[in-house]
């Protein structure tokens, strides 16, 4: 399966979406600041010539994708990408040494990352903007088994060791008339600090039927299984190891040619599709305030939703809303607005989801927002 490879958009969320790939057909001249503005889709391109960002890895084939639509509108100017991991993205940011960070999981006030953001903000709050939508397959490689079938409790039970060889009972049960092996289950995880790996353990927490005890979080806390560093690293692990399983999003398991598990959320099996997918996203909510668009996923995660792939992430750009320097401003703008508009129309080609219209439109409200 190819899910979005060729074409083929996410079937509820792309009816909605606006006609995007059209808005960068009109490039602004590079150096002038006084270009389309983000109401019609254009980027005003101006001020600092090259950005560095840093963080998830899950986003980087979409930020490329983004890049050349920003490019493709301010010719001269470029966004430098380090797909280091969330965690590390928003330590870079929240110490200013980039000029925005990527992450898939929202800034947390618990640890004082809210804190530190609004500090480096100079006491402004930072704003989590939700720029990318994608699923998180379960990809396994177990010779001889294509369409593996699992559910919430049984992938909390894997991954935190209470499940041990891939013919156990609670496996078998979910795949009559599968030949499953008496293997040992290898469970690869993140081993670096990982924003996939908050949204599966909060996946793992809301549907797994109290069978995953552990926090959520960005650092992987099942205690069993073996780490490998971003989700390349990931990916290769599995693809090189029969017996192994692990979390991935989407574009990783389909460029390694990996089997992707269906999730049973108690209305039968779910492959990952455009349109299985579509329905988790169509269910996410905003709870940010004003113009910080953090998400609540949790309500998709427990859904037990017909025909929904719940286990889905969003990857936020976390930006300043106020105390960037007029150069970072006017850049970090044009680039968010070329990302949230022409860039759009290339994702699902990347194996992503593009956005919804209204989310489309709080993000270029959002974005128009962001000052010295």
């Amino acid at each position: 399966m190819k899910l979005m490879r060729h074409g083929a958009v996410l079937a509820l969320v792309a009816a909605g979406a606006l006609a995007l790939a059209a808005c960068g057909s009109n490039p602004t001249p590079a150096g002038g600041g006084g270009g389309a503005s983000a109401s019609n889709g254009s980027a005003a391109c101006g001020g600092k010539k090259n950005l560095n960002a840093e963080g998830s890895s899950a986003q980087k084939n979409a930020i490329d994708v983004f890049v050349q639509a920003y490019q493709q509108q301010c010719a001269g100017y470029n966004v430098a990408y380090n797909p280091t991991g969330s965690g590390a993205g928003v330590k870079q940011f929240n110490a200013g040494l980039v000029d925005f960070g990527g992450s898939d999981s929202a800034l947390n006030a618990t640890n004082g990352e809210v804190a530190a953001a609004q500090q480096r903000c100079k006491g402004n709050p930072a704003w989590n903007l939700p720029m990318v939508f994608g699923p998180v397959a379960i990809a396994y490689n177990v010779p001889g088994v294509t369409d593996l079938v699992i559910n919430g409790e049984t992938i909390a039970k894997i991954f935190n060791g209470g499940i041990k060889t891939w013919n156990d009972p609670a496996i078998a049960a979910l795949n009559s008339g599968k030949q499953l092996p008496a293997q040992p289950i290898n469970v690869i995880y993140r081993s670096d600090q990982s924003g996939t790996t908050d949204n599966f353990q909060q996946y793992l927490q809301a549907a797994g039927k109290g069978a995953w005890t552990q926090p959520a979080g960005r650092t992987f806390n099942g205690g069993v299984g073996t780490g490998s560093q971003g989700s390349a690293g990931v990916a290769q692990s599995i693809a090189g190891a029969p017996g192994t399983i692990g979390y991935i999003e989407l574009s990783y398991a389909q460029d390694n040619k990996l089997a992707m598990a269906q999730l049973d959320s108690g209305s039968g099996p779910v492959a990952l599709t455009d349109a299985s997918v579509g329905k988790a996203i169509a269910a996410a909510k905003v709870t940010g305030q004003g113009n910080d668009l953090r998400l609540d996923l949790k309500s998709v995660y427990g859904a037990n939703t017909a025909g929904a792939y719940p286990l889905i992430l969003a990857t936020y750009e976390i930006v300043c809303s106020k105390g960037y320097d007029p150069d970072q401003v006017q850049a970090v703008k044009a680039f968010l607005t070329a990302a949230a508009t022409a860039g759009q129309g290339q994702l699902p080609a990347a194996g992503y989801a593009p956005l919804p219209a209204e989310f489309q439109q709080k993000l270029l409200t959002a974005i128009q927002a962001i000052s010295a």
